[in-house]
């Protein structure tokens, strides 16, 4: 039985959110973000800041993906 490692995850992650950015799928690719900063434990709040969230800047370029008529 082979063991799961963070890198596996993380390399699994980024292909589907490749995937996703190629179909046009903003919102899959949002989520696969955040599964690997959850993976990663940056969605938890750091102590050394009183635990007050610290803001984040996140980008999300949307692209018309619908088909064209035909």
């Amino acid at each position: 039985m082979s063991k799961i490692t963070i890198d596996d995850l993380m390399t699994e992650l980024n292909d589907a959110r490749l995937t996703a950015k190629e179909n046009g799928q903003a919102s899959a690719m949002v989520a696969a973000t955040m599964s690997k900063a959850k993976l990663l434990g940056l969605d938890k709040v750091d102590s050394e800041h009183n635990n007050e969230p610290q803001p984040v800047q996140i980008i999300v370029n949307v692209k018309n993906a619908r088909k064209p008529d035909r």
